[in-house]
């Protein structure tokens, strides 16, 4: 079901780069599910593909879709949320128990060692290697970079912006 949820987001998505962004910055299951809640509600029927294909044909529908995804904004910034609080949620749950969470403590040690790797064989080879080769391997060392990045934003929270964002959407929620 995962799977044909997101497969009609992606056609959603097509002709709507509102929707493209938010697939691609964020888990694209929970905001696949309101896109075409939305799409179904604004073409009356219960299914994702007859929706889609409402949506393309009808440029008023087309309308009210990325208006109404739009004023939706607020309840995927919250899915996200959820989400977030879920995974650290359950690593919390698995620290409690007395075990580790070896996935990631794999998924950081071979960011670690990717980085480590890339840097240390353009730093002993950079005589040897040429130019485009270097700009490879750095680019592939920027990757491992973001990766540890995303660990530490994970582990010990994002930045100062986003936390306030959080603040202010939790704000909205209590009113």
């Amino acid at each position: 079901m995962t799977i044909s949820i997101l497969q009609s987001a992606l056609s959603l998505a097509e002709f709507t780069p509102k929707l493209a962004k938010l697939l691609s910055n964020t888990r694209a299951e929970p905001i696949s599910k309101i896109a075409l809640d939305i799409a179904k509600s604004i073409t009356k029927t219960d299914s994702d593909s007859l929706a889609i294909e409402k949506l393309k044909l009808d440029k008023n529908m087309f309308e009210t879709f990325q208006r109404t995804l739009s004023d939706s904004e607020k309840e995927i910034e919250l899915a996200s949320i959820r989400d977030r609080e879920n995974a650290r949620s359950r690593d919390i749950a698995i620290i409690n128990t007395g075990r580790r969470n070896k996935r990631a403590d794999i998924m950081v040690i071979s960011a670690a060692l990717g980085l480590i790797v890339c840097l240390g064989s353009i730093c002993i080879y950079q005589q040897e290697l040429p130019g485009e080769v270097v700009g490879i391997v750095s680019t592939i060392a920027g990757i491992f970079g973001s990766c540890l990045k995303d660990a530490y934003n994970f582990e010990f929270g994002s930045s100062r912006g986003s936390k306030e964002k959080d603040h202010s959407i939790a704000s909205l929620l209590k009113k």
